[in-house]
């Protein structure tokens, strides 16, 4: 995975006026509750966050697409568990980790709307809480509402870690 998020990094410091679309379409996948077991993109996020210091890229546009990209990733698994309810679990890639449902169920259920913010920043939770948002049915205005705000809010920490991480390596780079 180490070399996913290298090369993905390294297509948008070559191609720079890709970075909110390619940003957008992880953030998307990182988000999607069957394609984030398969491909955790959070790193090339990272990666990319670091770029926007080094290389001038904006940070807006950047921003703003992960945003979008992980409320709307979101936006589909709890469309799905909604849809789909108990045939979920059975569903690959789920089915091969079958304590991930009910520990997003359980996780839901104790903490309601904030499990949308907590788990938006925890792995295998930011791949279950929606669907288990969307199977017991939580309030669709509430989730939305939760889920872009989180999305928002998750987006400007993964982006900003790496501009910082980017900065502070740069700075080593030159003192050192």
């Amino acid at each position: 995975m180490e070399d996913f998020g290298r090369a993905v990094a390294d297509f948008v410091r070559d191609h720079q006026a890709w970075a909110a679309p390619i940003v957008l379409l992880l953030a998307f996948g990182e988000s999607l509750a069957f394609i984030s077991l398969l491909i955790p993109a959070w790193g090339a996020l990272v990666a990319i966050g670091a770029l926007i210091g080094a290389t001038g890229i904006s940070f807006w546009p950047v921003w703003l697409a992960g945003g979008i990209g992980a409320a709307l990733g979101d936006w589909v698994s709890y469309w799905f568990g909604y849809r789909y309810k108990d045939r979920v679990a059975q569903m690959w890639p789920l089915s091969r980790y079958p304590e991930l449902l009910p520990r997003g169920e359980a996780f839901v259920r104790d903490w309601g709307v904030p499990s949308i913010f907590i788990g938006r920043f925890f792995g295998p939770l930011r791949a279950s809480v929606p669907l288990a948002a969307g199977i017991f049915e939580m309030p669709y205005m509430v989730f939305q509402v939760a889920n872009f705000v989180s999305a928002l809010v998750w987006s400007a920490v993964l982006l900003l870690f790496g501009d910082v991480i980017g900065r502070i390596i740069e700075w080593l780079w030159r003192t050192v």
